[in-house]
């Protein structure tokens, strides 16, 4: 049996499946580039507005949170529609979790910005 990458190697070939994730998340899912722009517009808005580096970094933290939400509801959906286009009641509870997770995240940007902002 050959024994796995250790190491700095390990770690090097780990941030090269990451990148291959996030690449794969652009090229193949709409919400995920359009929650990605949504990201970058938001990002320095969040530097600017947020009147102490905990609340920059309370505004940027959700941003983060939704584009993590929308890669693992992604992946969910990958799997799911890897074994078939019919429909299975726990596929399509699986599929409308991971949609519900980006929601939250959503929601969560929205409450976190707003009470930073206005409150």
């Amino acid at each position: 049996m050959k024994p796995g990458k250790t190491g700095i190697a390990r770690i090097i070939a780990a941030g090269g499946y990451s990148w291959q994730g996030l690449t794969a998340a652009f090229q193949h899912e709409a919400a995920f580039r359009q929650e990605l722009l949504l990201s970058i517009i938001l990002l320095p808005l969040a530097i600017w507005l947020g009147e102490t580096g905990l609340e920059s970094a309370l505004m940027i933290a959700c941003l983060f949170i939704v584009l993590i939400a929308e890669i693992l509801n992604s992946a969910i959906e990958a799997v799911v529609d890897r074994f078939g286009p019919e429909h299975h009641e726990l596929a399509g509870r699986a599929k409308d979790m991971g949609s519900a997770a980006v929601f939250l995240a959503l929601v969560n940007v929205a409450v976190v910005w707003l009470l930073i902002l206005f409150f």
